[in-house]
C-alpha cells in the first residue's frame, strides 16, 4: 500500500510516498481502509523533530490520527464492527505503527464508531481528534448547565466544536478569535471577544487552545478551571483554581455521542482544503501559514 512518510527530521520536503507492507489486524482489531484524514498541528512539530516524545516505531515514520473509511477486515473477538462499515475513528500516533496517512490503518474496534450517514469523508474526518479533543475539555471541566466559559483560539479546527458542545450542553460560552472570525463564533451561539485584547470578566472556566497561558488564571472565579494542553505554572497561587492537562485519548462510545450531534446539525463539520498523498507537503505548509479554519484534509 502506498503511505506517507519520512526518513528524517526537517522541513515538509521530508515527506514522501513509499510502499509499505498492508497492516492484517489481531485479536480485537479492524483494518479501515482509509478515505480521508487531517494534518495537525502536532504533526508539523513531530515531523521537525521538535516534539518531546519519541516516535513509537522511530524512523521512518507516516503520520496521521484521524480515521474515515470502511472496514476491509476484522481481526479474532471483533463484534462491533464488520467488513464494508464506514466509519469514523481515533488512531493516536503513540499507540500505532503506521498512521491514518496511509492506505489502510489497524486499530482497536472500540476506537471506532459509524461515521455520520449522508456526510463526505472528507469532511467526516474532520471530527475524531478535534471533537474528542474538545468534548474532554468539557468533560475535565465538569461544568454544570448555565455555566461561563471562555474559549481562546475559537475559531481554529478545535475550538468551534468547543463551542459547539457548550452550546449542546447548555453552557454560556464566550469565544476569543479575531475580528474576522465574529460571525462564526456567534453563529455557534457564543458571545465574541476580539484577540486584540486582554480579556477581561469573570468565568466558571477557560479552555485555552490557543495557550495564552497565566493571565487567564486572572479571570477565573474561585473554584473554576484551566484546560489546555500545558497548564500554567505559578510559584504561589493566589486562588483554589483546577488546572487540567488536556491529552486526547480514543474513545468509540463518545466519538459516538459526536457524530450523533453532527448528524443533527449540532456541529458543524469545516475544511479548509483537500490534499492527495503527493501533495502532503503542500498540506504541511497551509497549516504552518496558520489561519486556518477547518481541517487540512489528505487523501489517498
Amino acid at each position: 500500500m502506498r503511505a506517507v512518510r519520512y526518513s528524517q527530521f526537517g522541513g515538509p520536503e521530508v515527506l514522501h510516498v513509499a510502499d509499505v507492507p498492508v497492516p492484517d489486524p489481531g485479536p480485537g482489531q479492524v483494518r479501515v481502509r482509509i478515505a480521508a484524514s487531517v494534518v495537525h498541528p502536532v504533526d508539523l512539530m513531530v515531523r521537525s523533530g521538535r516534539f518531546p516524545a519519541p516516535l513509537p516505531t522511530g524512523l521512518p515514520y507516516t503520520p496521521g490520527w484521524d480515521v474515515a473509511g470502511t472496514v476491509d477486515a476484522v481481526g479474532p473477538s471483533v463484534e462491533e464492527s464488520a467488513i464494508g462499515d464506514e466509519v469514523v475513528g481515533f488512531s493516536p500516533w503513540l499507540q500505532t505503527t503506521v498512521g491514518a496517512h496511509a492506505e489502510y490503518v489497524v486499530l482497536d474496534a472500540g476506537w471506532l464508531t459509524s461515521a455520520p450517514t449522508g456526510v463526505p469523508a472528507t469532511e467526516a474526518a474532520t471530527l475524531p481528534t478535534n471533537g474528542l479533543a474538545a468534548a474532554q475539555a468539557l468533560d475535565l471541566l465538569a461544568l454544570p448547565a448555565g455555566s461561563t466559559v471562555l474559549v481562546t483560539g475559537a475559531a481554529g479546527q478545535v475550538g468551534g466544536f468547543v463551542l459547539a458542545l457548550a452550546r449542546a450542553r447548555g453552557l454560556h460560552a464566550t469565544g476569543l478569535a479575531g475580528a474576522d472570525d465574529r460571525e462564526f463564533v456567534e453563529s455557534l451561539g457564543a458571545a465574541f471577544l476580539p484577540r486584540s485584547g486582554d480579556p477581561t470578566g469573570t468565568f466558571d472556566a477557560v479552555v485555552d487552545l490557543a495557550v495564552i497561558g497565566p493571565s487567564l488564571l486572572d479571570v477565573i472565579r474561585d473554584g473554576g478551571g484551566y484546560v489546555a494542553a500545558s497548564p500554567p505554572l505559578r510559584p504561589e497561587p493566589v486562588r483554589e483554581i483546577g488546572t487540567f492537562a488536556l491529552e486526547v485519548r480514543p474513545d468509540g462510545s463518545r466519538l459516538g455521542e459526536l457524530v450523533k450531534l453532527v448528524t443533527s446539525g449540532d456541529i458543524p463539520l469545516r475544511v479548509a482544503g483537500v490534499y492527495p498523498f503527493a501533495d502532503a507537503a503542500a498540506a504541511h505548509d497551509r497549516l504552518a501559514q496558520g489561519g486556518v479554519r477547518g481541517g487540512v484534509v489528505i487523501v489517498p
